[in-house]
């Protein structure tokens, strides 16, 4: 009977190679059934020989491709192989269950009983089929010259096989010799030596792979390394030297800039473009008319601490004289002096002040290393009595900070502070402070950009200053001396005025420029206006900003900064960078530029530095302004029109051009095949001026007899100065070319009755941008006409009147007569014309009857001969001086109308001095020679020196 199940181990490791079908079994695979009979002396003992046979083996699972068969049924031995060759690479182990079973009862097999399932794994081991396959055919890489790299790049080649014997790449093979190259069994390439671009610049070789079963790569991969020249991270494609063209608006610094990072990935670029412009003027360029003229321009009128021409205090006045002047206007404070400022006594002093007020000052600050940044250091402290009581107010710099103190009454109010933190105050360089107050209200404007308070303090515990007016420029005062007064009177606690005050709180730095506007405050148009950079950094291309980039301009326009983390955006970030000088007449020089980067890399050990880049802008000469002046050069006028309470005017019909000329490109036609050469056109353009100048040529005015008119009420009205003295006359200030072509064609000159003058030459030449570019020098040149009486000569026929004309060209001789007469006659007014007829018919008179003269001299003299010679020596030696003497007379008659007055002077003179010598050792021959015809002395005088009689003339 089939009373047993079959029994089997519960579990198997087996083992098959690939592309086999036997799985070697551990332990081996048998069956055992207890229903089995025993064998015993070669025959069964306890049952028939069929029963307890195993009848075979059956496999669960899906898919499993193995198969068990049975070897022998007494014995229960099977064997387990695969359906079909199976292979490594799609599964390496399988594992399924196994079960026997017996063959039953009676040749039917009833009644079969199974074992219980046991476990089998079956393990594929591989075989090297497959041989190593490069991932790449083809390796390309670049490397920098002159350096020995760990790793230049990385072979890799891959195995097919499933087991670690075959599948792995044992090691790595260069075929090709003589290269200054390894390899090693990762794959790693180096090199042997330092590769250099100047020799072979491309390197090209074989490389194989072996896996562990020594199985040779099928193909071989290929390498090439390229050699590149020395890369250094820095910035490409800009130029050092930058020339702006006034008036170009706004110019790129850096149009082609590039950034070479040689290839090393970069996750943040910060790039700071720093503009040096603290060498020119106060920090920048500005317009270039002075501080008065500029307030004038940006429609604000100012009362200044110190009245006068300097317009702006500390002013050289005897309360300055201690302190050093670095330049014009600008005072150094060394941190152990100040400045008390006398006090404005009467009731308009500082009216308004304690309401509300405008400060603004020029300052240079730098922290000092000796004082640190606890000191405080103040710029002006004042005490300012008005109608409703004292008034108390401080400015002071503490480190970076800036300070406003105000007290609005000593009596009642409390102390407030306003603070601002700002790094101009500390970075020593000039910058413009203006401090609007409107109590509770306080703006500071830095440069005309405006800040509000950081923080407002009530000081409510400070003690109160003395109720007496003071002032007092680069320190304050402190109640510190009078505490022992305080304590001897504890009924009194205010401090007796005039008792000595302890200064403190010094101030250490530039000032300049010191003015208040009470009463009323300065508007932000007009700050901007007067103290506004006119140059800086610009960027405007704000739309085409790439993700991720940050543009950021400080107020001054000096310093522009830009981050962004991708390198082709910020490259094109960067090129719009540009300058801007928005004056039409820029101040001209060199700016220094700099360009700093910083820069942060994936990899910290291999980042790169970036070098800053350094050059300069140079602003070029801007085209000069060409002032003409132009008008009537020459007039002729009757002493009485300049004798007329408003005299002549000098500049009746002045005109005042500007115009610029510049460079302009020839267009070219195309049939043209010479040279194209550049022109210079003028522009005429619309500007003002800022003062002229009326000079004299010659002597100056004599006060007493001549003068120059001018209406000042019109200066007045137009906001213009007037300076007016026997040397020149001169008006300041900015205004319109019409306004000052108004004025000056009101300009007259006036002489007072009686005075003999006949001629003036004077100069007019006037400026623009606070005299920075100048006019021609327009010289007009004025004739007084005088009327003059004459006595009719025995010998020769004179006209009773004479004019003398000036006109363009006349020779040097006729220039700057100054006659001075005894008796006035009255001036006859004639054109032209008429004097020059009049002069000629004179001459040609003159001429003929001197002709006449000497050829009746000629006629006596022959007929005297004769008698002369019988008498003796005597008379012949007479007739002789006679002859002499009347061809000297003669001569002298013939006397050119328009010779200068003053040489006929010089020659009369001379020949009378000649004749009195003569006279005097030959007198009684002069008399004796003398004949009826003959003049006197006197006549020849007359002659000599036109005009000279008891009576006055003019000309």
């Amino acid at each position: 009977a089939n009373k047993h199940k079959p029994w089997i181990e519960a579990e198997y490791q087996g083992i098959v190679m690939e592309n086999d079908n036997t799985v070697l079994l551990n332990p081996p695979l048998f069956a055992l059934d207890k229903d089995a009979p025993l064998r015993y002396a070669g025959r069964w003992v306890g049952g028939s020989s069929g029963e307890g046979e195993i009848c075979g083996f059956r496999i669960h699972g899906a898919g499993v491709p193995f198969e068990a068969v049975i070897l022998d049924k007494a014995t229960g031995e099977g064997l387990i192989r695969a359906k079909e060759p199976v292979d490594c690479e799609a599964h390496k182990e399988h594992t399924f269950t196994i079960q026997a079973y017996d063959c039953g009862e009676g040749p039917d097999g009833a009644n079969t009983k199974k074992s219980h399932k046991a476990t089998v794994h079956v393990r594929v081991n591989d075989v090297n089929e497959f041989a190593p396959v490069f991932v790449e055919k083809l390796y390309r890489v670049a490397v920098t010259e002159g350096k020995l790299y760990d790793r230049i790049l990385r072979v890799e080649a891959i195995d097919g096989d499933c087991s670690p014997q075959y599948s792995q790449i044992c090691y790595y093979e260069i075929l090709t010799p003589n290269i200054p190259f390894l390899i090693d069994n990762d794959g790693n390439i180096e090199n042997t030596e330092k590769l250099q671009y100047s020799g072979d610049r491309v390197y090209k070789f074989t490389v194989t792979a072996y896996d562990c079963g020594k199985k040779r790569a099928s193909d071989d991969a290929e390498v090439e390394i390229q050699v590149k020249p020395t890369c250094k991270p820095s910035w490409q494609g800009w130029n050092k030297r930058i020339e702006y063209t006034p008036g170009a608006g706004s110019l790129a610094l850096f149009p082609s800039i590039r950034l070479e990072t040689c290839d090393e990935p970069l996750w943040n670029i910060q790039a700071t473009v720093e503009l040096q412009t603290n060498h020119v003027a106060k920090g920048c360029d500005r317009d270039n008319y002075s501080e008065k003229s500029l307030r004038k321009l940006c429609g604000e009128s100012i009362l200044s601490w110190a009245e006068g021409s300097c317009g702006a205090a500390p002013c050289p006045f005897p309360w300055t004289g201690g302190f050093a002047v670095v330049a014009l206007l600008i005072y150094w404070f060394n941190g152990s002096q100040a400045a008390q400022v006398p006090v404005v006594n009467g009731p308009n002093a500082h009216e308004g002040l304690s309401d509300h007020f405008t400060l603004s000052v020029w300052m240079k600050h730098a922290v000092v290393p000796g004082k640190g940044r606890r000191e405080e250091e103040t710029v002006i402290c004042s005490t300012v009595q008005s109608e409703d009581g004292y008034s108390h107010y401080s400015l002071a710099v503490h480190g970076c900070r800036i300070a406003f103190l105000y007290w609005p009454l000593l009596e009642s109010a409390r102390p407030v502070k306003f603070l601002w933190k700002l790094e101009q105050v500390c970075d020593d360089e000039w910058h413009h402070y203006a401090l609007n107050l409107e109590f509770p209200t306080v703006t500071l404007y830095v440069d005309g950009v405006s800040y509000d308070p950081a923080l407002i303090h009530d000081n409510g515990l400070i003690h109160p200053p003395r109720q007496e007016p003071s002032l007092m420029i680069g320190a304050c005062w402190t109640e510190e001396k009078n505490k022992e007064k305080i304590k001897g009177n504890e009924n009194s606690t205010d401090p007796v005025q005039g008792d000595p005050l302890s200064i403190h709180h010094y101030f250490h730095g530039y000032l300049a420029g010191f003015t208040v506007r009470p009463g009323s405050l300065e508007s932000r148009e007009v700050i901007e206006c007067l103290y506004a950079c006119r140059e800086g950094l610009d960027y405007s291309d704000f739309d085409s900003l790439g993700k991720g980039m940050k543009v950021h301009v400080n107020p001054s326009q000096s310093l522009l900064t830009l981050e962004g983390d991708d390198v082709e955006t910020f490259n094109h970030a960067i090129q719009h960078v540009a300058y801007m000088n928005s004056l039409r007449f820029a101040t001209p020089g060199v700016r220094p530029l700099r360009l700093t980067t910083a820069v942060k890399c994936f990899s910290e050990e291999s980042c790169v530095s970036i070098p800053d880049v350094e050059g300069y802008v140079v602003v070029l000469q801007p085209d000069a302004p060409q002032i003409l002046l132009s008008g009537n050069a020459h007039f002729a006028h009757p002493a009485s029109d300049f004798e007329a309470p408003d005299g002549v005017p000098l500049f009746p019909n002045l005109q005042i051009t500007c115009s610029i000329s510049h460079q302009v490109e020839a267009k070219k036609d195309e049939n043209w095949h010479g040279t194209v050469t550049d022109t210079r056109m003028s522009d005429e353009i619309v500007h003002n001026l800022d003062g002229c100048e009326i000079s004299l040529v010659g002597d100056d005015l004599d006060p007493e007899r001549e003068y120059l008119l001018l209406d000042g009420a019109l200066l007045q009205q137009r906001g213009l100065e007037l300076v007016n003295t026997s040397a020149y006359l001169t008006i300041t200030g900015v205004e319109s070319i019409a306004v000052y072509e108004e004025i000056l064609r009101q300009v007259s000159y006036h002489i007072n009755r009686g005075a003999a003058l006949y001629e003036r030459k004077f100069h007019l030449s006037c400026t623009e941008m606070n005299g920075r570019y100048s006019s021609n020098e327009f010289t007009v040149e004025v004739n007084v006409l005088h009327n003059m009486n004459r006595a009719a000569h025995p010998n020769h026929i004179l006209s009773s009147q004479q004019f003398l004309h000036r006109g363009h060209h006349l020779p040097p001789e006729l220039s700057g007569h100054s006659l001075a007469s005894t008796h006035n006659n009255p001036m006859v007014p004639s054109a032209a014309t008429v004097i020059i007829v009049v002069c000629v018919g004179f001459l040609a008179l003159m001429v003929i009857l001197g002709i006449l003269r000497i050829h009746s001299l000629h006629r006596r003299g022959v007929g005297q001969e004769v008698p002369g010679a019988a008498e003796g020596g005597h008379t012949s030696t007479g007739g002789k001086e006679s002859d002499m003497f009347w061809d000297d007379s003669a001569l002298t008659i013939i006397v050119n109308p328009m010779e200068s007055y003053q040489s006929c002077q010089e020659r009369a003179a001379e020949s009378g001095e000649g004749r009195a010598t003569e006279g005097m050792e030959d007198e009684d021959d002069s008399t004796d020679s003398e004949t009826p015809d003959s003049p006197d002395s006197n006549d020849v005088d007359d002659r000599h020196i036109i005009g000279k009689s008891n009576g006055s003339h003019r000309y």
